[in-house]
Formats: structure tokens, C-alpha cells, sequence
């Protein structure tokens, strides 16, 4: 039986499971998996980098790296304008319906942006 403490503890971190559920891979189908599109909308902040991919007509969202992660491979967001065109590699989202990649490598103008080195 849960005593007032731990009922108050377990509600009071439940707003926070939605959020926990979200990172990391347990989302993604666990298959490797590539998208080229073009950029329309980018944000490299806070938890992860979002960007908005169309890929023939399909509004794609690509989950890149922290902050930290995107700094250490040289990503920024000036490269993210608009129109620039991009390659993901990673792993889709589990529910195919859902047009979400959570990307491991990012390929603009050629260059290899390798977040996840261990998982590549």
C-alpha cells in the first residue's frame, strides 16, 4: 500500500513520464532507416535539435542531437536554413504512421554529421 509520501512523490513526477517516454530509443523501430528531403524549419535548442523535413510532399520531423552533441560534430543552426537539402540516417518511429526519425548521422552539402557514433 502506498503511504501519503510515495502517493505524493508518484504524483508529483507524473507529468514528468510523457517527456521520459519520449527520449531516448524505445520509440523508434530499432531499423536503420534514411530520409532526403529539404529543411523547413529548424531549432537546435533544448531538449534535442527539431528539424522540418519535406520529403516529397510528407512534412517529416527529425530529432538531432542536444545542444552539446550537435557543438561536438561541428552542427549549428546556420546551416540549417530553409531550402538547404539533408540526409538523415537513424531510426524511425515505431508507429509508421507517425513520420518522426530520430537521426543518427546528418548529411548536408556532403558532410557527415555522425551524433551517434555507437549506434552507426
Amino acid at each position: 500500500m502506498l503511504t501519503r509520501r510515495a502517493f505524493a512523490a508518484l504524483l508529483a513526477s507524473s507529468p514528468a513520464l510523457p517527456a521520459l517516454a519520449h527520449h531516448g530509443w524505445r520509440w523508434t523501430d530499432s531499423g536503420d532507416f534514411e530520409l532526403t528531403g529539404l529543411i523547413t524549419a529548424a531549432d537546435l535548442g533544448n531538449p534535442h535539435g527539431v528539424l522540418t523535413i519535406d520529403a516529397d510532399g510528407e512534412v517529416w520531423t527529425a530529432e538531432v542531437g542536444q545542444p552539446w552533441r550537435n557543438a561536438r560534430v561541428g552542427l549549428t543552426d546556420e546551416m540549417m536554413s530553409p531550402g538547404t537539402e539533408v540526409r538523415i540516417l537513424g531510426e524511425r518511429h515505431a508507429d509508421p504512421e507517425i513520420l518522426v526519425v530520430k537521426a543518427e548521422v546528418v548529411t548536408i552539402d556532403g558532410r557527415d554529421f555522425v551524433l551517434y557514433p555507437d549506434r552507426v
